[in-house]
């Protein structure tokens, strides 16, 4: 990212604006026009800012998203994942971010540019944190250190957002994500 010269007020109001207009049009309609226009900026400051569309989208969902799996040491793993559940559900935030990532699912597969900057922005962040907590996990003795479901953690947690709004037409909430890691991600762990 350049150098910024924009206020966090100001520039939080562009990364809503950017998500705003993502839910309105799609990642494929979305331009850095449109953004400007929006949120009455200069092309150049945008480009300036983030060196296109798709690092763009990924600081803005980012941005919306600014608790980390790494901020989270409620001192138990149990805890850790509740609290994570928790914050996820602020404000029906799940919903719309649902909605959001599955639409951006779509277009990772025809804009590597974007899978790339989500990958560095997003996930990668997201994965490190939670194998962050893992690890305190397996120094605390609540799992072992040769469990063989470890590496497959990320995998059942985002397959857990994808699964239900394919099989059930639902986005997974908290209820539904409580139930999930009771039922599928602790006994995976042996927690």
């Amino acid at each position: 990212m350049g150098r910024s010269r924009l206020t966090p007020e100001r520039e939080a109001e562009l990364f809503d604006a950017v998500l705003d207009l993502l839910r309105e049009v799609g990642y494929d309609a979305l331009t850095m026009d449109a953004v400007a226009a929006r949120t009455h900026s200069s092309k150049a400051t945008l480009y300036r800012q983030w060196q296109g569309k798709p690092q763009l989208v990924a600081r803005a969902l980012r941005h919306c998203k600014p608790v980390s799996t790494a901020d989270v040491d409620t001192g138990s793993l149990r805890g850790d994942f509740a609290e994570l559940v928790r914050r996820a559900d602020d404000e029906g935030q799940m919903e719309k971010d649902a909605a959001l990532m599955r639409g951006l699912g779509m277009a990772i597969h025809s804009h590597p540019d974007l899978h790339q900057a989500l990958r560095e922005v997003l996930l990668d962040p997201e994965v490190s944190g939670l194998n962050t907590m893992l690890r305190r996990g397996i120094d605390r003795g609540e799992i072992a250190a040769d469990c063989p479901a470890l590496e497959f953690i990320p995998h059942l947690l985002v397959g857990a957002y994808v699964a239900r709004q394919l099989i059930e037409d639902r986005c997974a909430d908290a209820a539904y994500l409580s139930d999930y890691l009771d039922a599928v991600v602790f006994p995976a762990l042996g927690v």
